[in-house]
């Protein structure tokens, strides 16, 4: 069961790129929790993704050289949820679908790709921890910096280009 939670039901387990592969499944989870409960419901199950993220990964990991095997991305899915976070918000408050803040989510995807793969400050500085703790906090570390750029950039899209 750890495994199968640690890989967010095999998601990790597709090549190449399987952190890639995590965050592309952690899309369509993403829009059921935010259609069923809206923003509080995706800060909730990201929450207890988070913490049952840890566990499963130091389940994963005990007695392993490797601290973060490129199969488990639940921390993806925590990190990718973070990053989406200003699109559930900006669709509840505007009573919009959240499909239709489509270029959010391009841009919470691509900014957490971005900040997961290149690791600056510290999303470095989590990675480089060596533990659970770190596998998941580099992540959401990551899909924080991606979901304020995200929100800049709705800001300046509403601001600037309405």
């Amino acid at each position: 069961m750890s495994r199968l939670i640690a890989t967010f039901f095999g998601a990790g387990l597709l090549k190449p790129a399987p952190g890639t592969w995590g965050s592309l499944a952690a899309l369509p989870a993403f829009w059921v929790l935010h259609s069923l409960g809206g923003i509080w419901l995706v800060v909730v199950a990201t929450i207890a993704v988070f913490a049952l993220g840890v566990w499963v990964t130091k389940l994963e990991t005990a007695g392993k050289d490797d601290h973060d095997p490129s199969e488990i991305v639940i921390d993806e899915v925590a990190g990718q949820w973070i990053a989406l976070m200003p699109v559930s918000f900006g669709a509840q408050v505007a009573g919009a679908d959240v499909l239709a803040l489509y270029p959010g989510w391009i841009a919470a995807f691509v900014f957490f790709r971005l900040f997961d793969i290149w690791k600056p400050g510290p999303v470095g500085w989590a990675d480089r921890r060596h533990d659970a703790m770190g596998v998941m906090l580099d992540d959401v570390i990551a899909g924080a910096m991606a979901a304020a750029c995200v929100a800049g950039l709705a800001a300046f899209a509403h601001a600037v280009l309405m």
